[in-house]
């Protein structure tokens, strides 16, 4: 529930399923407990649910509203839409926002074309279709490949051939729209990153900026240490979850206004309880507008991202995902590392490791306990190699291997390093001490990122 302007509480009253085969609409009654108590069916004809209005399906009035309305709404709170509309009418280079055929298409084409006057030459795939257009929708470097291109990007990241235009900013979403990827020209920026400059420049942010600033901020355990980083500087409260998104949900009710993300390219706010793409799109263009607000040369992506890493530091992310890996022997490579924890004899198996812990979590609110969210290596020089699973059923699991090393203070060419590369051998030593090969029964990964 929100309050809106005219006082009363928007909230979701009443659920009508449809049977298409009986024609039917279903309501259940459920206890306090959950579990069903009464169940009834009435004779109906079809709902239109693409337009919006009322009717009467038996004694019930079942109601159609566009959920845009609320959204763009919501967003009008967020952010200074006037600001970022200046922006966009100033902005030369040309911007490119990628729905990737699913859900954020609609919601992108009503805020950014018609409140913010995006050119609509600026979306791409922006007409949800059922199987995505055939394509798999994970804003990634891989399945956002006409956007790294634009970007002049190559598909790992590092900068690639020059091409005539050059991005001010690109945006991929996933199929449901809560996530999201950042570039700019010759330039992609991590999750981790964005999240630790969404943090820093916080206040270009309505939201944030009229509630007294930011309060408080979260990243999941695998996530860099980038947004520590800056809450330290910035004398914030800076919370670290286990992988998935309830974990914020609890911490907002402690701290307002909170951001919060994974390095899984969600971003979000308190705005609303889940990651929301649109929402980051839109604080990046906050960013930049102020950015470009005081320079005379046009401040991009990048420009961003390396000031705040002169600022703050850099830390060095990547990861790993090794697919569809026979469970049983990631599940014995994980145990393997629970065995090491409190070991004495790390050092044998590589001199800079210092230490192997397992994650684990008590909620500040409920005070709930969660462990065994992932194990981690700790090595010389701040350095860390972090194990996860994902899935661990009969199709086979995957294991995340998420690699960090911090540069504190990066000369020029420690800003232009591709961290893939620089970390190659920190991911080595990682899994030569888990001996991941060896158990998975691969020679190296699926995907890195």
């Amino acid at each position: 529930r929100r309050q809106t302007s005219r006082g009363a509480a928007a909230a979701a009253t009443r659920i009508v399923c449809f049977d298409e085969s009986r024609r039917r609409g279903h309501a259940a009654a459920t206890s306090r407990g959950g579990d069903t108590c009464r169940y009834a069916t009435v004779e109906a004809g079809d709902v239109d649910l693409a337009t919006p209005g009322s009717c009467k399906v038996g004694d019930a009035t079942v109601e159609v509203v566009d959920a845009l309305d609320d959204y763009v709404a919501m967003l009008g709170e967020c952010f200074d839409f006037a600001k970022i509309r200046n922006f966009v009418e100033s902005c030369k280079p040309p911007l490119l926002f990628d729905a990737m055929h699913g859900a954020a298409g609609p919601a992108a084409s009503r805020v950014l074309c018609d409140e913010l006057g995006v050119p609509r030459a600026s979306l791409y795939r922006c007409d949800p279709r059922p199987d995505f257009g055939g394509a798999h929708p994970d804003p990634n470097l891989k399945w956002a490949s006409e956007l790294v291109r634009r970007a002049s990007l190559k598909e790992d990241g590092s900068p690639g051939p020059e091409l005539g235009e050059a991005l001010a900013l690109g945006v991929a979403f996933d199929g449901d729209g809560d996530r999201n990827m950042i570039v700019g020209h010759r330039f992609f920026c991590s999750p981790s990153d964005s999240l630790a400059v969404l943090a820093a420049n916080a206040n270009s942010v309505k939201w944030f900026s009229d509630r007294g600033g930011l309060a408080a901020c979260a990243r999941s355990m695998p996530t860099s240490r980038a947004l520590d980083r800056v809450a330290a500087k910035q004398g914030l409260e800076c919370y670290e979850t286990p992988t998935g998104w309830k974990f914020f949900g609890n911490l907002m009710e402690l701290k307002s206004p909170f951001l919060c993300g994974e390095e899984s390219f969600g971003t979000g706010a308190d705005h609303v309880r889940e990651k929301d793409g649109l929402w980051a799109a839109l604080a990046w263009l906050s960013v930049l507008a102020d950015a470009n607000a005081a320079s005379n040369t046009f401040v991009g992506v990048g420009d961003v991202v390396k000031e705040h890493w002169r600022a703050y530091g850099r830390d060095l992310y990547c990861r790993h995902d090794y697919e569809e890996v026979e469970s049983a022997g990631a599940e014995e490579m994980m145990a393997r590392l629970s065995g090491l924890v409190g070991s004495k004899g790390l050092a044998d198996l590589d001199p800079d490791l210092e230490a192997v812990s397992s994650f684990a979590y008590v909620d500040p609110l409920d005070k709930s306990e969660t462990s065994n969210q992932g194990m981690i290596l700790e090595f010389a020089g701040g350095g860390r190699v972090v194990f996860r699973l994902s899935g661990t059923g009969s199709a086979g699991a995957t294991v995340r291997v998420y690699v960090e090393r911090p540069v504190a203070e990066p000369t020029e060419a420690d800003l232009d390093l591709v961290a893939s590369e620089a970390l190659s051998d920190l991911a080595d030593r990682g899994k030569s001490v888990a001996q991941l090969h060896e158990f998975v029964g691969r020679e190296g990964p699926s995907v890195i990122t």
